[in-house]
């Protein structure tokens, strides 16, 4: 049996009936065609659910539900924030997809040295800040998480050294690196937050590897293959999550 479909709302329900309307009700009725007796969950995007059945189709866009109950999910532990460098084209909005499905809990978009996209200040920057944004809420809803990842605003490599230095453990994915993801699992923290840094596909310079390194970032590679730009972190977010609890936090 397959899980029921989680559609995301501003704000739960206070009461036992409800209407789901706009673009998730017309992905509800005319898109996944519930029907009376389906059941869904409603989800706020920051932990909170409530899973539901449908009463009636009252449109082409609009459901009348019934709340069953209502439970609160805290975020996975340690959480596990993704620097992706920017990548052209589909390749990118691929890469915060994975990472979306495998359980990132943050995107930061990351001006790296050897990016071929840049984003500009501007409207074309701006409009590729949303395709990216828009493409983890999908993807938050396809996997049926309870959490949304939230997408920053584009930042640089000295941004990015600020944050690592703030971060519980920072890590740079390097193929040179001397130490794999396995070496430093001791070092994983139970909780608080772990940045992940994926360079573009022309790789992480020296420079911005030795910035990095110095604001107290380790540099770590996933094996002996060389992964692309928009698969690396999720590989390593799986890793990750082998090695930490996160994947044996309830939902």
């Amino acid at each position: 049996m397959s899980t029921a479909p989680l559609f995301l709302v501003d704000a739960l329900p206070t009461g036992e009936e409800a209407v789901l309307d706009g673009p998730e009700g017309r992905h509800a009725a005319t898109v996944k065609r519930l029907r009376r007796g389906e059941e869904l969950v409603l989800a706020d995007g920051r932990g909170g659910l409530a899973p539901a059945v449908v009463e009636a189709v009252t449109g082409r866009d609009t459901l009348a539900v019934r709340i069953v109950h209502r439970l609160r999910v805290d975020p996975p532990a340690p959480r596990v924030l993704l620097a992706q460098a920017l990548v052209k084209g589909e390749r990118g909005e691929l890469a915060v997809e994975l990472a979306t499905e495998a359980g990132i809990d943050g995107v930061l978009p990351w001006r790296a040295a050897r990016c071929v996209a840049k984003w500009e200040p501007g409207p074309r920057g701006d409009r590729a800040l949303e395709r990216w944004r828009g493409t983890v809420r999908a993807a938050a809803k396809q996997a049926r998480r309870p959490w949304v990842p939230w997408v920053e605003e584009p930042l640089d490599t000295r941004a990015l050294a600020r944050r690592a230095a703030a971060a519980d453990l920072a890590l740079v994915l390097h193929e040179a690196a001397a130490d794999g993801l396995a070496d430093i699992a001791g070092q994983l923290p139970e909780r608080g937050d772990v940045l992940l840094a994926v360079g573009p596909e022309g790789g992480v310079s020296d420079a911005e590897l030795d910035e990095l390194v110095a604001a107290g970032a380790r540099a770590v590679r996933l094996g002996p293959e060389v992964l692309r730009a928009s698969t690396a972190g999720t590989v390593a977010l799986g890793a990750i999550s082998a090695l930490t609890s996160r994947w044996t936090h309830p939902i």
